[in-house]
């Protein structure tokens, strides 16, 4: 019998306990203080992180949890998961609100409830693949960026004793758009660190998490279509569980403006073909290497119900915004790496410029407002603003792949 859980200790992470397990142990009083009796706001709390969060949250049993996300769909299954969960603890007051944190609808509850102790904010364009066109770049920064700005400036009237929100490691050296978008937003929240405290997390890849590559995996598999994926990319990856304790301990144990990331070493790394491999060596099957997309879709469609062997392609990456490694940190950030077992945190982060961040705002909202920008105009806006943002323009995107 497959299980994913096992699957993913055994062959993708390489260990049976949360590498967090001995820092959670350590300040598992402070957490209880932090979280007990407290109201939380979770948005984008259907995710793969904002639910792991959840999960990771609600043993410390706060008092009230609302969480707030644009899938309907996905808010169900988070409620029939977490009321399925033998002993895990619900508060009383559990609400979920199907919406987007930019409507109107939201402002209300947030000053209905006289504000939360607590808001962590997953919601975010995260994939490479967001960026195509110029309508994809504004549906991308105006989510990960200019809708955040409205919700700091909400929070300063009812400020919450920690936020949170979620960054990744493609804001370090970013090279692409989503990447650098998340660079401007770590800059964003730090720029309200005068009104409540602020921290974020940059961290590895989840894995099978919704939308992922590897979760694209297992639908294609009970689809019977076939794998791809590059061959020359190499990433570091958390378990589901681990992204929600990453993100809980940068949330509640963080000091203001910093930024936390998982302590891992480059032989941690791995391709998605090696995990690819691995996947269906685990389900019983021997992948059948295709020379092309075609060939792989015809030996799927052709290959017998009793067949072992399973079509494959494999390429060399050549979509934009690629990078072939992860880094956390980049030359020139004050890191701690003592301070937790296996969680590093960049400290000593300066209060970002906020007439120069607002300057950015401003240019981007005009650039979106009018019908002759294009993506290039976006990519030298934020060039000026970031001189490490080192765009890779190929000319393909991933919607053009298998």
């Amino acid at each position: 019998m497959f299980l994913l859980k096992n699957f993913i200790q055994q062959n993708v992470i390489h260990r049976s306990e949360s590498m967090f397990a001995a820092d959670l142990k350590q300040n598992d009083a402070v957490l209880s203080r932090e979280i007990q009796g407290k109201k939380v706001l979770v948005i984008g709390g259907a995710g793969t992180i904002g639910a792991s969060f959840i999960r990771a949250l609600l043993p410390f049993k706060p008092a009230k949890l609302v969480v707030v996300d644009i899938c309907e769909n996905g808010l169900t299954e988070l409620t029939r998961d977490l009321r399925s969960t033998y002993n895990l603890y619900m508060p009383a007051e559990y609400l979920t609100y199907p919406l987007n944190f930019a409507d109107p609808i939201f402002e209300r509850i947030l000053f209905r409830e006289k504000g939360f102790d607590i808001v962590a904010n997953f919601s975010a364009h995260k994939h490479v693949r967001s960026e195509k066109d110029i309508f994809s770049v504004e549906a991308l920064i105006e989510n990960n960026v200019i809708k955040a700005q409205q919700l700091l400036k909400l929070l300063t009237q009812v400020p919450p004793e920690h936020f949170f929100c979620v960054s990744t490691d493609k804001a370090a050296n970013p090279v692409n758009i989503m990447g650098a978008s998340k660079r401007v937003m770590e800059d964003l929240i730090m720029s309200y660190s005068d009104a409540f405290k602020v921290t974020t997390a940059r961290f590895a890849n989840v894995a099978f998490s919704n939308g992922s590559l590897p979760a694209g995996f297992l639908e294609r598999f009970n689809k019977r279509q076939p794998f791809s994926a590059p061959q020359d990319i190499r990433r570091y990856f958390v378990s589901p569980e681990e992204s929600g304790q990453i993100c809980l301990m940068a949330c509640l144990l963080g000091r203001n403006r910093e930024i936390f990331f998982p302590k891992l070493s480059e032989n941690q790394m791995m391709t998605f073909t090696e995990l690819a491999d691995l996947l269906l060596h685990d389900l019983g099957y021997v992948p059948k290497y295709c020379a092309s997309e075609e060939e792989a879709r015809r030996f799927a469609a052709e290959m017998p119900p009793d067949s072992k062997s399973y079509p494959v392609y494999y390429f060399k990456s050549d979509t934009t915004g690629e990078k072939s490694f992860e880094e956390f940190f980049i030359s020139g950030e004050s890191v701690d790496m003592e301070r937790f077992q296996s969680l590093g945190v960049i400290t000593d982060i300066a209060m970002p410029d906020r007439v120069r961040l607002e300057a950015l705002l401003a240019e981007l909202r005009e650039y979106f407002s009018s019908a002759d920008t294009d993506k290039a105009m976006v990519v030298n806006c934020l060039k000026k603003y970031l001189p490490n943002f080192h765009h890779v323009e190929t000319g393909k995107n991933l919607d053009q792949k298998m």
